[in-house]
């Protein structure tokens, strides 16, 4: 498939799925299987770059067309590394614990289709009926429209040219999403929100508390909004 991303076209799979894990073996199959449903036509490639240096996640993953390697560990780095590598025209960077909603490539194609846009992501929902998590949804709904600066569980998708241009993530330990959703809206690029919800693990919401994470999640935010470094955000959060 030749897929047109800049003003010559790009041979090979139209977008490249880039998932970083760490010690995810757990899901990793079922992860990718859900991205095979949400794919027919296999348009996308699949990329996993695992921050376990002994490689115990990609050791796991029974489908034999998923591209491997390993990296340094940290999300921005290893989601770098993915791209470095990647053949599709589009990037999409999806967390290990997030499942796409049906259709996923096909309204990801559609979406970019208007070449204003650059950049996207879906919205968030969490993998569980308890009702509680509706609250959250409800305010990251708001916060996406409101900002246009989606995090990355909702699943960050962007032409690759202009990740490149924009000079990839920032290798920061903290908020490389929404320093790359800042720059991209610096440079005038119009960020897309598809109203269809991936589906995230609510684990750690429910370690740790939903309305904490949630007041968390936006204090961080905020902090680093305000000039806090990533680096002193990142042991508040741990």
């Amino acid at each position: 498939m030749t897929l047109f991303v800049s003003d010559s076209p790009v041979a090979g799979p139209a977008l490249s799925v880039i998932i970083p894990v760490l010690h995810e073996t757990a899901g990793i199959n079922d992860l990718i299987a859900n991205i095979r449903s949400v794919d027919p036509g296999r348009m996308a490639e699949i990329i996993v770059v695992d921050g376990d240096q002994s490689g115990s996640t990609i050791n796991a993953i029974r489908d034999k067309d998923v591209r491997t390697l390993c990296g340094e560990q940290g999300r921005a780095s290893q989601m770098n590394r993915g791209a470095a590598v990647a053949r599709g025209g589009i990037l999409l960077f999806l967390h290990a614990d997030t499942l796409l909603p049906a259709n996923a490539v096909t309204l990801i194609l559609s979406k970019l289709e208007d070449r204003r846009v650059v950049a996207g992501a879906f919205d968030l929902g969490f993998n569980t009926k308890r009702a509680l998590f509706k609250i959250t949804e409800g305010y990251v709904y708001l916060r996406t429209r409101l900002t246009r600066a989606p995090f990355g569980d909702q699943a960050i998708f962007i032409r690759r040219d202009y990740f490149e241009m924009l000079g990839n993530y920032r290798e920061i330990p903290l908020m490389e999403d929404i320093d790359l959703m800042k720059r991209i809206r610096k440079e005038g690029g119009r960020i897309a929100i598809i109203p269809s919800k991936v589906l995230t693990s609510p684990r750690r919401y429910e370690q740790e508390g939903v309305l904490y994470c949630t007041f968390r999640n936006w204090l961080l935010q905020l902090l680093y909004l305000l000039g806090v470094s990533p680096e002193r955000l990142a042991k508040w959060y741990e």
